[in-house]
């Protein structure tokens, strides 16, 4: 623990003052709402990747009531491409719920934040100190990397042990005045100096405070994850297409990964995929073809994908399975949420179009 944690504070607070970040888009008018969609999306993704991702959701969603009445289609198209849905889903089910128990007031103290769904005690803190300037602590990743340097603080951040240390070091820490200055800049010196790999110690206004950096070797800290090998899926995606575009897409449930986003029906096995291809879609079924296998890399998985493409002569309507699964026209296509490896096959079908005529499937190997 730092033996003048004021003097640690207002370090940090001068440098806000002359380097700190000030322009991000939610920073513009930070109400609660948009602090609240921001610190959702920056869960485990960089600040550049997040920009244009808030500036078009808040845009089609400007506030609480416009993100609650709309369809979680709509919210997860806005989504698509960012990862981790369900982050998405769980900001639209918070949304309707405050609306419906709260009568839309926005909460303004931790524990009501934390009642709802993908809010936890840190977002909870952010919001209320970036939006409110209330007294609220902090601990995300780029905080953990921050105390965890200065205060030598030994393991993995993971671990409820060190969780537990770092949460008091930050609650002994966070100012009562200037908290909004001090916990921004906490999260731009994890961001752009405390970097994990390669830190600028000679730009840092705490260097000479840093325990970590006294040592001599402030990448010692904080302990990486124990490294365990990934394991590898496999799955066969089933792309079937007419000569208009549509391809047929199926909602997957909301557990497990890409919930409640459209994607492609899919096989555990190419022996099943053509198979089934053959039952739904018979004598339509005019030809197909595999793709070569594609790699989606999860946080906890690898996913091996191999397409199988199938060329149809019209949509068939009795695959249909109420309202589960749509032919998806591709040319025009509608606010569905898609990820991104669907998103990206998508687009491999669209050039397949533009390029048949001659030899559908040039250079592919039919079956």
């Amino acid at each position: 623990m730092q033996k003048d944690p004021e003097a640690f504070s207002s370090k940090i607070i001068a440098w806000y003052h002359l380097h700190g970040r000030k322009a991000l888009p939610w920073q513009q008018n930070p109400t609660p709402y948009r602090v609240w969609v921001s610190e959702i999306m920056l869960q485990q993704t960089q600040v550049a990747t997040v920009i244009p991702y808030f500036q078009r959701f808040v845009q089609r969603f400007p506030g609480l009531p416009d993100l609650a009445k709309a369809e979680q289609d709509e919210v997860l198209h806005y989504w698509s491409g960012l990862g981790y849905y369900s982050r998405a889903r769980n900001l639209h089910k918070a949304a309707q719920q405050i609306m419906q128990s709260a009568a839309g007031q926005f909460p303004e103290t931790v524990d009501a934040l934390m009642a709802l769904p993908g809010i936890g005690r840190s977002t909870a803190g952010a919001i209320l100190s970036l939006a409110l300037n209330q007294p609220q602590p902090i601990l995300d990743g780029n905080v953990k990397r921050v105390l965890a340097r200065c205060h030598a603080v030994t393991g993995w951040t993971g671990t409820a042990a060190v969780q537990k240390q770092l949460w008091f070091l930050t609650e002994q820490l966070t100012p009562r005045q200037e908290t909004k200055a001090y916990n921004q800049a906490m999260m731009d010196i994890g961001a752009t100096i405390c970097l994990r790999s390669k830190p600028h110690c000679d730009r840092c206004p705490v260097m000479t405070l840093c325990q970590a950096h006294a040592q001599g070797d402030p990448t010692a800290y904080p302990q990486p994850k124990p490294r365990k090998k990934l394991p590898t899926r496999s799955v066969v995606m089933l792309l079937a297409y007419d000569q208009q575009g549509q391809v047929l897409l199926e909602v997957r449930p909301d557990n497990g990964i890409w919930g409640g986003l459209w994607g492609f029906p899919e096989f555990d096995d190419p022996e099943t995929a053509a198979a089934t291809a053959a039952t739904w879609f018979g004598d339509h079924q005019r030809a197909a073809v595999w793709w070569d296998e594609r790699r989606h890399t999860f946080s906890h998985f690898h996913l091996l994908i191999t397409p199988l493409v199938v060329k149809l002569t019209q949509p068939v309507a009795s695959v249909m399975d109420g309202n589960s699964r749509v032919w998806y026209n591709t040319d025009k296509p509608d606010r569905r949420g898609l990820a991104a490896p669907v998103s990206q096959l998508i687009e491999a079908l669209r050039e397949l179009l533009r390029g048949e005529g001659n030899e559908p499937y040039g250079g592919m190997c039919k079956t």
